[in-house]
Formats: structure tokens, sequence, C-alpha cells
């Protein structure tokens, strides 16, 4: 009987062994691409509650009829789709458009606003849960919309975009804490470019289908809100088991896996114990010319894309007079163009770089140099199409495609500067840019009060100049090496020096008297 009992107890030893060996080996897919993709899915996410009220607030709006004392270079005629349109074209919100600019512009405010405490929250609690928790406070905020702007009209659609705009915080301090944390340097671009490019298929998606399922779905524009919101709180249940902050926390993960990103990630030898953050060079951060460079190249490539995602739609609308369902589905085009130009230039930029065809640095510049001021040209030729609507798409479409090249960059270079402190970098730079998601609704607004061409091609020459701008102090400055001040003991070294050097001051001066 114990003879029995025993051999029981091997064999039941020999099976949790044989699982746990399954359990850490046996996975084929490597952990870091499923965090890769829920990533993709989560900026996905967050993007298409943030892009989806830009085509439905072309029909929330009440339509004004436009003055005939224009000239013909400043309007354009219906088109046959707009004409035929089934749908309600008459909103029931008489908002002006400075009301609309203050409306789009309000995600922004939360946004920026946010930026700071959220790169806290990530450095202290790591990437998953900051980033998990917001996306689903925003996925319920936007649940709630219709009923708030039903009850609450404009004021309740401002605050509830700008509470939308703080869970926003967390996002890109998130993303850059898990590239620094899941990807090599050999991997950085494919995986950050992944994570990140999940935005323009949310826009994408958000604009695609907003128009479609506006006009398919009898209860109108709330659709949109009821469909994404519901989208993200169910992307959250599956973030909560799949994706972990760190390597060594994530229960899946093999050990062949483990090790590899354990060799190659920078952050793993920082010197401190695990949980204990290195402190932050602030000094070293705000002074350096490779940051603002990045930071410049990141307003540029902001800009121009709130230009286009809150305003492209109203640009279809307003001024080439396109359809809800047209409009909708040819304002994803452009961003489809630059979600395939920024994943193909990604994995072309980590071949450059892995097989020593070009530096780091150099890599850097040229996608940034190509990117900006590629899409200027195409801009500025869509402003000077007039009414050609297939030349106006093209051109909006082959100037997204150039700022993919751009975009493959700004999500990355953050780590290639300094691995371990790329989320306090990131939410800094965010603070920034974030100004320009301000800046653009309002600015727009302010600049285009008839939807003119005329008034269109300043917001389209404004956007050129800083792309330019942008470009050039990027190929001056720009730099794609881990910084000096990057080291976890950076702060205490020079600190020990500081103090040092007083010592000895002061001993020499003992000495002297």
């Amino acid at each position: 009987m114990t003879k029995s009992l025993l051999t029981e107890k091997i064999d039941l030893g020999q099976d949790e062994l044989r699982c746990r060996t399954v359990r850490r080996e046996g996975g084929r897919i490597s952990q870091r691409w499923i965090l890769a993709v829920m990533g993709c899915l989560a900026s996905a996410n967050a993007f298409m509650m943030r892009g989806c009220l830009s085509v439905a607030i072309t029909e929330m709006v009440a339509k004004t009829e436009t003055s005939n004392d224009t000239s013909l270079d400043d309007t354009c005629p219906a088109s046959e789709s707009t004409l035929s349109s089934t749908s309600s074209s008459s909103g029931t919100y008489e908002w002006s458009e400075y009301t609309q600019g203050i409306i789009l512009s309000s995600y922004a405010w939360g946004y920026t606003v946010s930026q700071i405490p959220g790169a806290m929250m990530v450095a202290k609690f790591g990437g998953k849960w900051p980033l998990g928790i917001g996306i689903l406070m925003a996925g319920v905020l936007t649940l709630l919309t219709p009923k708030m702007v039903e009850a609450y009209d404009v004021t309740g659609l401002i605050v509830l975009r700008f509470l939308i705009g703080i869970s926003g915080g967390v996002l890109f301090p998130s993303f850059s804490f898990l590239t620094a944390h899941w990807a090599s340097p050999n991997e950085r671009s494919k995986i950050g470019n992944t994570i990140n490019s999940g935005g323009i298929l949310g826009i994408i998606i958000a604009n695609a289908l907003s128009g479609v399922l506006i006009e398919n779905f009898s209860i109108g524009w709330p659709i949109v809100f009821y469909f994404i919101g519901s989208f993200s709180v169910i992307w959250f249940l599956v973030w909560t088991v799949l994706c972990y902050s760190r390597p060594e926390d994530h229960p899946f993960i093999t050990d062949k896996e483990k090790k590899h990103l354990a060799k190659t990630t920078m952050q793993h030898n920082t010197g401190k114990k695990h949980g204990e953050n290195p402190a932050i060079p602030w000094r070293q951060i705000l002074s350096s010319p490779p940051f603002w460079a990045l930071t410049m190249a990141s307003v540029s490539h902001d800009w121009g894309g709130y230009v286009l995602l809150t305003n492209l739609p109203k640009y279809l609308s307003s001024v080439l007079k396109y359809s809800i369902q047209s409009n909708g589905l040819l304002s994803a085009l452009p961003f489809l163009a630059q979600w395939l130009v920024s994943n193909a230039s990604s994995w072309l930029a980590d071949w450059l770089i892995k097989e020593g065809k070009l530096s780091r640095t150099n890599v850097r510049k040229i996608f940034v140099t190509t990117g900006g001021p590629g899409m200027a040209v195409f801009l500025i030729s869509a402003s000077y199409a007039g009414c050609n609507r297939t030349l106006v798409v093209t051109f909006f479409v082959l100037g997204m495609g150039m700022m993919g090249n751009l975009i493959s960059v700004v999500v990355v270079n953050i780590v290639d500067l300094s691995p371990i402190h790329a989320g306090t970098l990131m939410g800094t730079m965010n603070t920034v840019t974030g100004l320009t998601g301000i800046a653009v609704p309002y600015a727009v607004g302010v600049l285009t009060p008839h939807q003119t061409l005329s008034e269109w091609r300043i917001v389209f020459w404004i956007t050129v100049i800083l792309f330019l701008t942008a470009g050039l102090i990027f190929a001056i400055w720009g730099d794609g090496e881990v910084q000096s001040w990057n080291h976890p003991d950076y702060v205490d070294r020079k600190r020990t020096k500081v103090e040092s050097g007083e010592q000895a001051d002061e001993e020499r001066k003992s000495l002297a008297s």
C-alpha cells in the first residue's frame, strides 16, 4: 500500500513537471508579440473613441445654408452622392464653427494636462493596469455620450470629452514603458510601431465605420458611441488576462524568451531592485537637443494628424460636399495609407540598422526628413486642386502615406534616447505636443468660419511650414543613440561628484588659510 502511494505521488509529480514544462516552453507565439497585438488594439480603441466624434458631429449639427455671395473659387457644387443621400441631413444642435472647434479640442485639454501625472503613474505601477483602466474608463464614458448630450447639450459633451482625454494620459507613456521592457533594440521599430500604429487603424475604423453605422441604423449618430464604447470594454477583459508589464511578471512566458529579453533590453541593467525607480535627470532631459528635436518632429506630426483627424470629415462634408457614408469611407483612406507605410517603414528601419546599412541616427533622420516634408508637398497640392474631388482625395492619401515614415520614428525614438526613462520622456513630450490637439480644432474653427477653399488653404500653409521647420531641426539635432543621462545612477553620480568637488574646495580653502 505504501509503495503504491509512493508510486502515485511520483507519477503526479512527473505530471506536474510536464505541465510546467508545457506551460513554460510550449507556446510558439512569443508573448512580446501577443502584447504588441493587444497594444495595437488598445491604441486602436483609444483613437476610435477619440476620432468617432469627428464624423458624428457632421450629423449632430443642424446644417446652415451657405452664403451665395462667395466667389466660385471658394465653393464646390454638391456631389451626386449628397443630393441622393437618403439619410437625415439635418442635425438637431445649432453649434457654430467656433463651438464645434471647442468641442473637438476638449479631448486634447484633458489629454494634455494628464500626461505628466500619467507618466508618473506608469513609472510607479508599470504599463498594464494604467493602460487597461484608462481604456476601460474611456469606453464607459463613450457609452454615456448620447445620454449626456441629450441631457446637457454642448456643456455635457465638452465635459465628457475632457474626461475621455484625461483617461488618455496614460496611453503613450504606457506604450513607451512596454516597448522598453518587451522589445530588443533590433525589434524596437517593429514592435513599437505595431503598438502605436493601432492608433491609425482606429482612425480608419472610426471614420469608415461611423458613416456606415449612421447611414444604416435608425437611431442615427448615437450608434457610433455605443458600438465603439462596447468594443473597448471587451478589450479590457482580454487585456487583463493576457498581458503584463514586464517579462519577469508574466506567468506564461517561456524561459527562452525571458532570457532573450533580459539579455537584450537595456532597462534590465538598471542596477535597481525590482519596483525601485531611478531618479529622473530632469535638468538634462529638458536641456537635451535630441529630445527637443524629436518633440518638434512630434509636434509637426500631431498638428498634421489633427488637421486631418478632427477636420477631414468636415472638409469633405462642408467643402467638397460628400454624403455622410462617402465621407466616412473617404476619410479613412489617407489613414489606411499611413498605416501601411508606417508598418513597412518600421520593418525597413530595423533591417537597415540590424544589417549595418546605416546607423540608427541616420535611419531616424532619413525617415523624418522624408515623412514630414513629403506630407507637406501633397497637402499644399491638395489645397490648390480646388473642387477636383478625386485629385484632392488622392493627394490626401499620398500625403498621409508619406507621413507614415515620420510616425515610425516618433513612436520609438524616445526609447532610443532613454530606455529607462522612456515613459517619463513620452509624458513630457506629449504635454507639449498635446497643445496641438487643443490648437488645431480651435484654429480651424476661427480660420474657416465659412468653410471655403481659400480659408482652408491658410490652414494647409501653416501645416506645411511646420512640417518643413520640424524636418530641418531634426536633421540637425536628431539622434538615435542612448544618451548619457539614461544611466539609472546618473543623478546620484552627479550629486556625488558635486559634493566631492565642494568638499575638495573646502579642503583647499582650509589648507590655504
